[in-house]
């Protein structure tokens, strides 16, 4: 009830200081324009050469609340889930789950103990939208960004809006999903609140053996506030602010294991200033947020190990655009972070970059850009880091697209300062990598096929030492290549409206010492949806299939997660004079598949849910 409370007051303070197109996938290519345009918007200005993978709030209403139902139904990552609403981790591109960075609001909240962000500990229900961009991103995005990334959206925009929306659901083993938005705007102010919470007994029947997901329960809530100000025609103020606190209890496969579970409390604010003048548009951030993890060994004692940071980051977007065909903008970022544990010492540490990006529209049908970054610290040895990207449209149905980069990750807090273990002297991981995309648009179809290559280096690898404990290494070289298809098709006859998405990915991702498949990374990956509305009634179908993983780094035959095909149904029907009341219902796992995401966590079978949907 304290945190409860505290999730309240510090919503309070946030107030009382105060005073679509839907389509699943939008490519960057769809972006061009005549004239470079100063929007403050890095990943649709700095996005040449590679793809964009929008999902409106549209998608993330129709899906499970937690990001990794968002996206392992609706783009090309594929996600080891320990168990539904677990601890879930991304493969985006072959690579592991700290290749991934997340970004909420343009901030990279990747985790400084584990390098990575849990999926599940991410509630979208306080996003307008998300963007995955897939590749290399470091040079604007920092550690993490090198299968791609992931960014979290609160969009304030100055409109008279006055909007309340209310979502609940109720489904199978108990299961409660509340989601709250209020829009408040005038031509001055814009206002955003959003309220989330979603929980469950998740004690679903197995089918592979007797018994119930036992210990498998799990709760978790979000509030979330943006404020906007104009303060006149050349200067706005965005103060964002998020809290999210979660418990869930990991499932014992036997009965005589002792239960446990895991503590989550995180909270981020953010103060954006951008303002214009004489020719340059400004735009300074400064944040603060907190990760906060307990872990239970037993569920019903009070002992527990524990890690906590506190990030202070101060970002300075600064672009001048000396004609209406080029853009420059300079980058400077600085981070501080101090953290500790119950395994990791308590250090604090200090990260500078600055880098400058460089983007020419010479002409209609082609645009380049180029760029160089710099991280300076006395914590790990950090690489000098280049991008450079082009498109160039052939005709008015085919783009070709081309990007270069060098990324990187750095060390986690882990693996530096784990105590009598870790090693301080470790290097960043490095990875340098090429694509080349082909878009095609014709008719209410867009196709866009992307193939690439990525060579990482000096992964870091924990090995038993000549002491018998496990210590870190820059040991391992990896390199991933595959291709990804993304399609979308939209059409209306009459009253009928009709909308296709779906993607593929074939990959790659070989250990170049044993010439072996990492661990659950497919070599197959595809996804579906269909969307088809008349007049008040909405049908909507997805589809998932994941190919088979190896779960030893031997690729040892006998040791193997079957592939599995699952899909989800949902009928709606919208009520009112405006159509602002829907009622509906979900079937999950439609045909009832039998499957694991991970070894001995079993993944629910069929299940149902109903809703309804308040816009007032």
């Amino acid at each position: 009830m304290k945190k409860i409370a505290f999730l309240f007051y510090g919503l309070f303070y946030v107030l009382t200081t105060s005073a679509q197109v839907d389509s699943t996938l939008i490519s960057a290519t769809d972006q061009v324009l005549e004239t470079v345009y100063l929007s403050g918007n890095k990943l649709k200005d700095f996005s040449v050469g590679q793809t964009l993978n929008h999902l409106p709030d549209s998608v993330l209403v129709r899906n499970r609340p937690m990001l990794t139902a968002v996206l392992e139904y609706n783009t090309p990552i594929y996600f080891k889930e320990n168990g539904l609403g677990m601890a879930s981790s991304p493969s985006f591109r072959g690579t592991t789950a700290s290749h991934t960075a997340v970004l909420w609001n343009g901030i990279n909240i990747n985790s400084n103990f584990l390098g990575q962000t849990d999926f599940n500990t991410i509630n979208t229900s306080a996003y307008d939208n998300i963007d995955v961009r897939a590749g290399g991103g470091s040079l604007i995005y920092g550690s993490g960004a090198i299968g791609g990334t992931v960014h979290l959206n609160t969009e304030l925009d100055f409109k008279k809006e006055f909007e309340n929306q209310l979502y609940l659901n109720y489904g199978s083993y108990d299961t409660y999903d509340t989601r709250y938005k209020l829009k408040l705007s005038s031509e001055k102010l814009s206002f955003r609140l959003a309220l989330a919470h979603n929980q469950s007994d998740n004690d679903y029947e197995y089918e592979m053996r007797e018994g119930k997901n036992t210990n498998g329960q799990f709760r978790n809530l979000a509030v979330s506030t943006a404020l906007g100000v104009k303060l006149n025609t050349a200067n706005q103020i965005n103060l964002y602010n998020e809290i999210y606190d979660s418990n869930r209890h990991f499932p014992v496969y036997y009965l005589t294991e002792v239960p446990t579970k895991y503590k989550d409390f995180n909270t981020r604010s953010l103060v954006e200033w951008k303002s214009r003048f004489a020719g340059l548009q400004s735009n300074l951030k400064g944040a603060f947020w907190t990760e906060n993890y307990k872990y239970f060994p037993d569920a019903a004692k009070e002992e527990y190990t524990y890690g906590k940071a506190k990030n202070f980051v101060g970002k300075y977007d600064l672009s001048y655009q000396p004609t209406n065909q080029t853009l420059i903008n300079a980058i400077f970022e600085h981070k501080y972070t101090d953290g500790k544990g119950s395994d990791v010492q308590q250090e604090t540490r200090n990260i500078s970059s600055a880098g400058v990006v460089f983007k020419h529209h010479p002409w209609d049908k082609f645009k380049y850009q180029l760029g160089v970054r710099q991280e300076i610290t006395n914590a790990y040895g950090s690489p000098f880091l280049y991008a450079v990207g082009m498109d160039y449209e052939f005709t008015s149905f085919y783009t070709a697209k081309l990007s270069a980069s060098k990324n990187f990750k750095r060390p986690t807090y882990n693996d530096l300062y784990w105590t009598n273990s870790g090693d301080p002297n470790l290097d960043a991981e490095k990875s340098d990598q090429i694509e080349l995309g082909n878009h095609f648009k014709f008719d209410n179809w867009n196709f866009t096929l992307t193939g690439y290559y990525n060579d990482i280096k000096d992964m870091i690898h924990w090995l038993p030492s000549s002491n018998g404990l496990f210590q870190p290494y820059n040991e391992d070289h990896v390199k991933t290549y595959g291709g990804e298809l993304l399609v979308n098709w939209e059409k209306q006859f009459d009253n009928h409206v009709f909308n296709i998405n779906g993607t593929y990915a074939y990959t790659i991702s070989k250990n170049q010492e044993t010439k072996k498949q990492l661990i659950y990374v497919p070599y197959h990956k595809a996804t579906f949806s269909t969307n088809y509305n008349l007049n008040r009634l909405n049908v909507d179908f997805q589809l998932l299939y994941n190919g088979e993983v190896y779960m030893r780094s031997d690729n040892d035959p006998g040791q193997i997660l079957k592939d599995y095909l699952v899909s989800n149904l949902q009928v709606s029907y919208r009520l009112g004079q405006d159509n602002a009341y829907i009622l509906g219902g979900k079937v999950n796992n439609l045909f009832d598949t039998t499957y694991e995401n991970v070894r001995r966590y079993e993944m629910p079978g069929i299940n149902y849910s109903v809703f309804v949907n308040l816009k007032f």
